[in-house]
């Protein structure tokens, strides 16, 4: 991992004096960068480190940095007393959960085509959506003071040569980081933002409720329209074999679509999770939200009347931030090397 936070000043020979340094746009982003490739690599030296390689791994570490968010921890830079402004990140918690879940439940000797298509679509969307999704939220809590300044300026070909250059050893970069356009600011990120900074000041707990759900609202359509569409959705290889796992002859091996709000893969309780409807084109981005619209109602309906259950729950989830890497190289769930 590169030392991005290394800058130069002029020094004299005056005794505990100080030299100003200023921190730029491009810098901020670097850092930004740096803290989410940090909370996915196994640290192999001073700067470097591995990329997480089980997937499934990969998902539970993002899971619980989402959990991290919303909890307001230390390690993220939260502020307890601005619990709930980050309302999507629990979510994106449950969600990044169920991207594990569905790579364990695929039990395989060998990669298939098949397989292999809709493994590494899903483990490319949830790596690059965390790099996106995580720095915005970074940047916030460390230095709210110029986020606003600096929100437009988010652009990943302009952060430090070193960061650069360890995004170029990421997985997809290639392919990934001009589809996403290099995490540029969308109209729904700015939305969500600005309602957790209403958040912050609002004293009316029905309002706080309502900014919350917009806060959620808006993220989502950041993550699924501006990240995952045209990520993983749009590619034709990726979306064929999604519709080919509707088929009758395939849906009945298939992983179940849905979301369980617990940290559990599985539960039978109806209540804590939400299945897609049967009709749902997964593939197709306005059939993928009424079911994700639908997902957050319920989500939402648990938050307010089970605060602990749910609390309780992310809590559980925080707790993967440091998931140790498996060691069974020959596993299918076990992804090339990435030195970062």
């Amino acid at each position: 991992m590169a030392d991005a936070g290394k800058k130069t000043a002029m020094t004299n020979t005056t005794p505990k004096s100080c030299a100003e340094v200023k921190c730029d746009c491009n810098t901020m982003w670097s850092l930004a960068q740096q803290f989410s490739s940090t909370r996915l690599c196994i640290e192999t030296g001073k700067y470097k480190g591995r990329l997480v390689r089980d997937y499934a791994v990969r998902a539970r570490r993002i899971a619980a940095t989402y959990a991290r968010f919303y909890l307001e921890q230390k390690d993220v830079f939260g502020d307890e007393t601005k619990l709930g402004r980050y309302y999507w990140m629990a979510l994106g918690a449950f969600a990044s959960k169920t991207v594990a879940c569905t790579f364990e439940a695929w039990q395989v000797t060998t990669m298939s085509v098949v397989t292999k298509t809709v493994w590494d679509g899903l483990g490319k969307g949830n790596l690059w959506l965390f790099c996106d999704i995580s720095g915005w939220h970074w940047y916030n809590n460390r230095h709210p003071a110029s986020f606003k300044t600096c929100e437009d300026q988010r652009d990943a070909r302009n952060y430090a040569l070193q960061v650069k250059e360890q995004l170029a050893r990421l997985p997809w970069n290639e392919s990934a980081l001009p589809t996403i356009k290099y995490f540029a600011a969308s109209p729904s990120i700015k939305k969500a933002f600005a309602c957790a900074l209403e958040f912050e000041t609002e004293t009316n707990q029905t309002t706080k409720q309502t900014i919350q759900y917009a806060n959620l609202l808006n993220l989502a359509y950041h993550e699924q329209g501006v990240i995952l569409q045209p990520l993983i959705y749009n590619d034709p290889a990726f979306a064929r074999w999604v519709r080919t796992q509707r088929a009758p002859y395939v849906a009945w091996a298939s992983p179940a679509l849905e979301l369980v709000f617990t940290h559990q893969c599985r539960n039978k309780h109806m209540e804590v999770k939400s299945i897609a409807p049967k009709d749902t084109e997964l593939e197709d981005f306005v059939s993928r939200m009424e079911w994700i619209k639908s997902a957050a109602k319920k989500f939402h309906d648990l938050m307010r009347n089970k605060t602990s259950f749910m609390h309780s729950a992310l809590s559980v989830m925080a707790a993967w931030n440091d998931m140790p890497d498996p060691s069974d190289k020959d596993s299918p769930k076990i992804g090339k090397s990435y030195e970062v």
